[in-house]
């Protein structure tokens, strides 16, 4: 995260904010309310003439006028009087209580009540939502419905928005066919692709695809650096691990990148590499779709979230109980595809099938990724254990693996 770039910022129109991170403060540039305003249908009235009222004597009011949503007042109350008035309309200037409909008892010429009322009960006060000049949504956070609610309100036709990354995408293997492509002995379909394509949609972030990087080290070479040249950040999968035709290694020592780290102790992903060079991050993420999934949402989401400018780039952690028995110990931290249910008393979680770092069934049926700490035991059903949820619409700002 240290060598992550300093976000560059953009104009974007309110109607394509959706979805992008703030590169500027959301400030109230008036009142919310800007008025004192009546939030039911109701009459307006000033509370020092509801003086008295009770269940045994009864305070009349006369109706001398009506204002709608959108009207102003025409004038002031007199002693007695009240206006008709409808919710979200100005109180008249001296007005400062709202009778509801349910409370008054209406006659002929207008109605009476059976109680006192306070001064500004049942009245949305000028500002009491947002005052001017207040700082409502930081820079750095996501524009949500909410927050594109608030700019509306207060005029953001077009907001300064974090530029988005362009993420040059390649996998590497002969073995490798198009999806439209019918299989062949010794061949798979590529997974890994698409899915990095999708991850990063689910960011909302733009990808350029180069295709397949053969097994040829010069020709491996060339595509990098080209796609180094037009994007800003290259994400390769492949390639990694210590076969003859795993050439990103040497590919990071011909450019000259520096390589921030070259494997991990965790499972899946162990072979999960990430560089920098003039500033652009190469991340090198395992073959095996599975350990390529938690690659991404481990490494390189926070890091793109953070070249976006946002507060929280890392995943959403909760806590669950484990629902069934993972009894198999191993020495690294794991990243197990899961099942997150929230439906009872208590959030549980379990494992979402096969899970090996080849799978890519448990992919598809996961909505979490549960978190077990590396050790010589395995985990029981009824264990609390860590839980981690991609796809949600905003992360953590910190999440340390325990």
């Amino acid at each position: 995260m240290a060598h992550v770039p300093a976000p560059r910022a953009e104009t974007a129109a309110l109607a394509d904010s959706y979805g992008r991170i703030l590169a500027e403060p959301v400030v109230a540039s008036h009142d919310v309310p800007p008025f004192h305003r009546a939030p039911y249908d109701g009459f307006a009235i000033r509370s020092e003439d509801s003086r008295g009222a009770g269940e045994h004597r009864r305070i009349s009011f006369r109706v001398v006028g009506q204002i709608g949503a959108g009207q102003m007042p025409a004038r002031e109350l007199g002693e007695g009087e009240a206006v008709r008035i409808m919710t979200g309309a100005p109180l008249p200037p001296n007005a400062d209580a709202v009778v509801m409909l349910e409370q008054a008892v209406e006659d002929g010429q207008g109605f009476a009540i059976r109680k006192p009322f306070r001064a500004w009960e049942n009245v949305s006060l000028r500002g009491e939502d947002a005052r001017a000049g207040e700082v409502l949504v930081e820079q750095g956070n996501l524009i949500h419905p909410g927050v594109v609610a608030l700019l509306a309100t207060f005029g953001y036709a077009s907001v300064r928005v974090a530029r988005k990354p362009v993420v040059g995408l390649m996998t590497t293997g002969t073995e490798l066919l198009q999806v439209h492509e019918p299989l062949a002995p010794g061949k798979i379909r590529d997974s890994n692709g698409p899915m990095i394509a999708a991850q990063l949609a689910r960011l909302g972030n733009p990808s350029r695809s180069y295709g397949f990087v053969r097994d040829d080290l010069d020709q491996a070479f060339e595509l990098v650096r080209r796609a180094l040249r037009e994007t800003d950040c290259v994400i390769t999968t492949g390639g990694v691990s210590v076969g003859d035709y795993d050439y990103l290694p040497a590919i990071y020592e011909r450019l000259g990148a520096k390589v921030l780290f070259n494997k991990v102790a965790m499972r899946p992903g162990s072979v999960t590499t990430v560089a920098v060079w003039e500033g652009k991050f190469l991340f090198g993420l395992s073959g095996n779709p599975s350990a390529c999934y938690v690659g991404f949402e481990i490494f390189a989401r926070p890091a793109l979230l953070r070249m976006m400018g946002s507060r929280k780039p890392y995943l959403p952690h909760t806590q669950a109980v484990l629902t069934e028995d993972f009894t198999k110990p191993n020495p690294f931290t794991r990243f197990v595809r899961a099942v997150y249910r929230h439906d009872g008393s208590r959030p549980t979680v379990a494992p979402a099938g096969f899970n090996k770092s080849n799978a890519v069934s448990s992919i598809a049926r996961s909505n979490a990724l549960m978190v077990l700490p590396g050790g010589s035991r395995g985990f029981r059903r009824g264990a609390i254990v860590d839980v981690l949820l991609p796809g949600t619409e905003e992360g953590e700002a910190e999440w340390r693996i325990p």
